[in-house]
């Protein structure tokens, strides 16, 4: 295989992704499957930051709406996240990668505190890092998390694995005729308002020049065939 076209990544994941068919809680053999992704990635020489978020567990804003107060919300999303970054070390341990989980929020039973160098560290000696607890602040969401902390690690890009194959027009669940994009502008997302991620992630990805590649992570071997320079799902960039 020639040499990927990407050094380091920092690759974002749904906690929905990890929830498997049952739409909630923690699949073993979905984190296993995430973990052998990942691995893949690895052996091709690859640094990997991994950020996932904490839906299948519980979504700040959701809880808001159900009478929550937002800010409580939105600390136990974080916390969500802190799960399903120690399930998916767990997994990816068992596959045999080093893995260091770095964490915005203090919980040193289980995970290092995040500090930026120390990140950057572990990737260059080869450790898949997965970094949780969002930004450690309400009101962000994992989406601008994984664009922050890529552009703090300086990731050439964030690749979003999702349960669809890239970024359309309209939701593909509900509408036969959605249109998929091979490529689209940062300010496009923006305008049309495609929920493929929050603005604020999208905003801070195009002022860094960032670029986002959305994918369907749940299909076997299409993180490695990005990196191979293959074309997949669909690619967020220019002005």
């Amino acid at each position: 295989m020639p040499k990927p076209v990407y050094g380091r990544i920092l690759l974002k994941l749904s906690g929905e992704i990890l929830a498997g068919e049952r739409g909630y809680g923690v699949d073993p053999a979905k984190a296993k499957m995430l973990a052998e992704e990942v691995k893949s990635t690895c052996d091709l020489g690859v640094e990997v930051g991994v950020v996932i978020g904490g839906g299948n567990i519980i979504r700040g804003e959701l809880a808001e709406v159900q009478g929550m107060d937002r800010v409580s919300a939105d600390y136990l999303g974080m916390l969500a996240t802190i799960i399903n970054a120690i399930t998916l070390q767990d997994a990816l341990e068992k596959e045999g990668c080093e893995t260091r989980t770095l964490t915005a929020i203090s919980i040193s039973q289980l995970a290092e505190q995040y500090i930026r160098r120390r990140a950057v560290r572990h990737l260059e000696k080869g450790r898949v890092v997965i970094l949780a607890g969002g930004t450690g602040n309400p009101y962000f969401s994992t989406d601008t998390a994984a664009v922050l902390r890529a552009t703090e690690i300086e990731a050439a890009a964030v690749i979003k694995g999702t349960k669809v194959d890239g970024v359309y027009d309209k939701d593909p669940m509900k509408y036969d005729d959605a249109k998929r994009f091979k490529s689209i502008s940062y300010k496009e997302v923006i305008s049309d308002d495609l929920k493929v991620m929050d603005i604020t992630a999208v905003s801070m990805a195009r002022e860094n020049s960032l670029p986002i590649l959305v994918f369907n992570v749940n299909e076997a071997g299409n993180l490695v065939r990005i990196l191979g320079g293959e074309q997949i799902g669909t690619t967020i960039g220019g002005r």
